[in-house]
């Protein structure tokens, strides 16, 4: 690590927090469609790869729990919903920096972080299924219901706005 990627990780993390304040749509139990909150952490992610950017938003995650309303009723949702969900983002630093690459890595990233809340709600927010739903569908839906929008809202601003920080990114290196 050096300074340069230290200061981008904190700008990332901290434009990222700034994003996530801006709630197009809240869910009643948890979740909320943001104003692109992710692609910050997205863009660190393809410019200095996956580990850093695994990294950077784990370390986004822990800042959004301890700073934010909790949705968590227990300790694997804090692991699962914080650090897993938020974590994951990262790995679209695993792929290549090109379009392909930036959709293909976002979709992927906003997949796993989709896998990570179905696991918490599931198991650790079953309750709040209906009675006689399957939890495991229940999660599956009513995590997709705000995470799918989410994902594309993500993605069309990353291929927007991608371009144009990466040329001034070299301007400034």
């Amino acid at each position: 690590m050096n300074t340069r990627m230290i200061v981008e990780a904190a700008m990332a993390i901290a434009i990222s927090y700034i994003l996530h304040y801006i709630v197009l749509f809240q869910m009643p139990q948890g979740g909320a469609i943001k104003a692109a909150n992710l692609v910050p952490l997205l863009i660190f992610s393809y410019r200095w790869g996956g580990k850093a950017g695994i990294l950077a938003s784990v370390t986004y995650g822990l800042i959004t729990f301890i700073l934010g309303f909790k949705f968590s009723l227990h300790i694997m949702s804090i692991v699962l919903d914080y650090l897993v969900a938020y974590g994951i983002v990262g790995v679209a630093g695993f792929f290549k920096d090109n379009t392909r690459g930036l959709v293909m890595g976002s979709i992927l990233a906003c997949f796993l972080k989709w896998c990570a809340s179905v696991v918490s709600g599931a198991v650790i927010f079953a309750s709040y299924a209906p009675a006689g739903e399957n939890p495991w569908m229940y999660s599956m839906v009513y995590n997709a219901s705000y995470m799918l929008p989410d994902a594309l809202i993500n993605i069309i601003v990353l291929l927007i706005v991608y371009n144009s920080i990466k040329k001034g990114l070299r301007r400034v290196s």
